[in-house]
C-alpha cells in the first residue's frame, strides 16, 4: 500500500527546510512582504511615470529582481511542500496565497516594460549603452526586441490581472489527476488483484506479464476516457488562455506568442515535425522489430514499454541509482562529480519515493538561493535510474548557472532545459552499456536507450504535432470536442506508430493525462533538447576536452544570450535540421545492434 507522508523517512525527504525550518516562519517571512496596503511595493510604484535616465532605471530594476527574489523564494517553499501532498490544506493554503501575490506582483509592475518601451527609440538606444545599465543590457535588448508586442501601461495591467483566472483549468487538471482520479484496481495473469495508482503504472506497463499490461493501461485510459467531457473542456479552456494572450499581444498565433520572446522563429517547431516526419520509416522498422521480438500476432500500446528481454530483470536500489549516476558524469571533470555528489548525498536534494497524494512524476525546480531540488516516485526500475539521472542534468544545470550568473540571467531558458539532463541520461547509458556482462542485458540496454530516443524525440514530436493542432483548430474557431480529439489523436498515433499497431478507444483518449499540453508549447523542446545533447554527448564521450569545456560553458551561460545563440557557444545549430536527422540516425544504428543480438 502506498504510504502516507507522515509515514517518510527524513532521509527519503528532500530537505525543504533548508529554505524555511516550518510552515510557521514561512508564514512570518510571507507576512512581512504582504502589507495590507496597497501599492504591496510602493518603493516600485513611486517610480511610474520616471523612467526617462539611467539612475531611476537602475533603481527600478533593482527592486524589482530583489521583491522577484524573494517571492521566488517563498514560492519555491510553498510549491514543493504542497507537491509532498496535495490534499494537505495548510500547505495547500500556503501555495494559494504565495501564487496570488505573486500574481499581484505581476499586475502592480506590469507598468514598467510598457513605460520603458514608450520611450523613443533614440532614448532607449541610450539606455542601453550607459555603463550604469551595463548588468542589465541584455534584459533591456530582449525587452527592446517585444516593442510591437507591448501594449500600454493600462491594458499591460489589466492582462496581467487576467493570469489568475486563466490558471483555473491547470490548476483544476492537476487537481483531479493528482488527487481526485482513483483508478480501479488492475488484474495480473495469476488473477491477482494490484493496486493502481501513476507511480505503479510505471512499473505494470513494463511487466512481462501482459494481461497485468494491458489491465493497467485499460483501466487507467479508461478513467480519463470516462471524463472525456470534463477534460476536453478543460484543455479547451488552457488553449483558449493561450489564444486570448497571443491575441491581445498582438501575434499572428499562440505558436509565434509562445517563441518569439525567446528569439526562436517558427520554423525550428515546423522543422522537427517535417524532419520527423520524413524519417517515420525509422520508427515503423523499429516497432516491426519489436512485434518480430515479441512474437506477437497483434502489438497493442500496452506492449510498448515492456522490455525485449525476459531473461534480465534489473532492479537498482536507489542508494546505488544515486552511485551509478554520480560515476556516470566522471567525463565532465572532478568539480562537476563533486558537486553533483555533494547534492544527492548529503544536502538531500531529493525527495525519493511515493506517498499518498504526492505528486506525480519527477521534475527539478528551486529557486536562484536554494539549492536544486529533485521530486521522484522511485521504484527501483531501471526507468526510474535514468529519471534521476535526467532531472540531476537539469539540477547541475541550475546549480552551475546560479554559481556563474547574476540573479536576473540565473535562469535558463526553457528551449535549453532539456539538453543538460538528456545528455546526463546519455553518460549513464554508456557506462551501463561498458558494464553489461551478458548479450540480455546489452539487449535489455540498447532496447532503454532506443526507447529513450523513442519517447523523448519521437513521442515528444507527436505531442508538438498535437499541441499545434489543437491551438489552430481553436484558431480557426474549430469547437474542439471529444470526438475530433480522439480522432485526430488516433490519427498522429498511427502516423508515428505505423497501421499494423492495434489502437484501442482507451488509448485515443491518452491526451487527456498529459499534463505538458497545459505547459503552452513545451513538448517540442524535448525532441530539440534530446538532438542537441545526443551530438554534445557523443563528443564529451570521444575525450575531446574543448567539447568538454564549450558544455560547461553552456551550462554556465544561464540567460545571458537567447538560447539558440547559446547552443552555438557548444557547438550546436538548431536552426539547422542536422541535430535531428543524426538523432535519427543513431535510433536506426541502434535498431540494428538490436537485430543483431538476437
Amino acid at each position: 500500500m502506498v504510504r502516507e507522508r507522515s509515514q517518510v523517512g527524513l532521509q527519503d525527504c528532500w530537505n525543504v527546510e533548508a529554505i524555511f525550518p516550518n510552515i510557521d516562519v514561512w508564514q512570518e517571512t510571507f507576512d512581512q512582504i504582504n502589507p495590507e496596503t496597497r501599492p504591496r511595493w510602493p518603493q516600485i510604484a513611486d517610480l511610474k511615470g520616471q523612467l526617462n535616465e539611467p539612475t531611476l532605471v537602475e533603481a527600478v530594476l533593482r527592486l524589482y529582481f530583489a521583491n522577484e527574489r524573494m517571492l521566488s523564494l517563498l514560492y519555491t517553499y510553498a510549491h514543493l511542500r504542497f507537491d509532498e501532498d496535495i490534499s494537505n490544506d495548510v500547505h495547500k493554503t500556503a501555495f494559494s496565497k504565495i501564487s496570488s501575490l505573486l500574481n499581484d506582483f505581476t499586475e502592480e509592475t506590469s507598468w514598467i516594460e510598457p513605460e520603458l518601451l514608450s520611450l523613443k527609440e533614440k532614448e532607449f538606444s541610450l539606455l542601453l549603452k550607459d555603463p550604469e545599465l551595463k548588468e542589465y543590457r541584455f534584459y533591456l535588448e530582449k525587452m527592446a526586441r517585444l516593442r510591437e508586442h507591448t501594449l500600454s501601461s493600462e491594458q499591460e495591467e489589466l492582462l496581467a490581472q487576467s493570469l489568475k483566472p486563466l490558471q483555473a483549468a491547470q490548476k483544476a487538471f492537476g487537481a483531479i489527476n493528482d488527487a481526485d482520479f482513483k483508478f480501479e484496481s488492475a488484474v495480473d495473469g495469476k488473477g491477482q488483484i494490484r493496486e493502481l495508482t501513476h507511480g505503479s503504472y510505471g512499473v505494470f506497463i513494463r511487466s512481462h506479464d501482459r494481461p497485468l499490461r494491458a489491465s493497467a493501461f485499460k483501466n487507467l485510459h479508461g478513467k480519463y476516457l470516462a471524463y472525456e467531457n470534463t477534460l476536453c473542456e478543460l484543455i479547451n479552456g488552457q488553449v483558449q488562455s493561450h489564444v486570448f494572450q497571443a491575441k491581445a499581444k498582438k501575434y499572428p498565433s499562440s505558436l509565434h506568442a509562445a517563441l518569439y520572446p525567446k528569439n526562436i522563429d517558427t520554423s525550428v517547431y515546423h522543422a522537427l515535425i517535417k524532419a520527423v516526419t520524413e524519417e517515420i520509416d525509422a520508427l515503423h522498422s523499429y516497432i516491426q522489430l519489436r512485434q518480430k521480438i515479441m512474437k506477437v500476432d497483434t502489438l497493442h500500446l500496452h506492449d510498448m514499454y515492456v522490455p525485449l528481454t525476459g531473461d534480465i530483470d534489473i532492479k537498482i536500489p536507489y542508494n546505488e541509482a544515486e552511485e551509478l549516476i554520480i560515476e556516470s558524469v566522471a567525463p565532465l571533470g572532478s568539480e562537476y562529480q563533486n558537486l553533483l555528489k555533494e547534492g544527492l548525498k548529503n544536502e538531500r536534494w531529493v525527495d525519493r519515493y511515493e506517498n499518498l497524494n504526492k505528486r506525480s512524476g519527477a521534475y527539478s525546480s528551486g529557486s536562484f538561493d536554494t539549492m536544486p531540488y529533485i521530486l521522484m516516485n522511485y521504484k527501483e526500475q531501471i526507468k526510474d535510474l535514468f529519471t534521476l539521472a535526467h532531472e540531476a542534468g537539469h539540477s547541475m544545470h541550475s546549480l552551475l548557472t546560479h554559481k556563474h550568473q547574476p540573479y536576473q540571467y540565473g535562469n535558463y531558458p526553457i528551449f535549453l532545459a532539456e539538453v543538460a539532463s538528456t545528455f546526463n541520461e546519455e553518460l549513464l547509458m554508456h557506462l551501463m552499456l561498458e558494464r553489461a556482462r551478458t548479450n540480455e542485458e546489452r539487449i535489455y540496454l540498447i532496447n532503454q536507450k532506443i526507447e529513450d530516443i523513442r519517447g523523448t524525440l519521437f513521442r515528444q514530436t507527436m505531442f508538438a504535432e498535437f499541441e499545434l493542432m489543437i491551438h489552430d483548430f481553436a484558431e480557426k474557431d474549430i469547437p474542439l470536442t471529444p470526438k475530433l480529439l480522439k480522432e485526430e489523436y488516433r490519427n498522429l498515433n498511427i502516423k508515428y506508430f505505423g497501421p499494423k499497431v492495434c489502437i484501442s478507444k482507451e488509448a485515443e483518449a491518452e491526451w487527456a493525462r498529459i499534463p505538458h499540453f497545459y505547459y503552452n508549447f513545451y513538448v517540442y523542446q524535448y525532441a530539440t533538447g534530446i538532438s542537441a545533447a545526443l551530438a554534445l554527448a557523443d563528443r564529451v564521450l570521444n575525450k575531446d576536452k574543448q567539447a568538454c569545456q564549450s558544455y560547461l560553458n553552456f551550462l554556465k551561460s544561464g540567460s545571458s544570450r537567447y538560447p539558440l545563440e547559446t547552443l552555438k557557444i557548444a557547438g550546436i545549430d538548431m536552426t539547422t535540421p542536422d541535430p535531428v536527422k543524426q538523432a535519427i540516425g543513431k535510433f536506426r544504428f541502434l535498431v540494428k545492434e538490436l537485430e543483431k543480438c538476437f
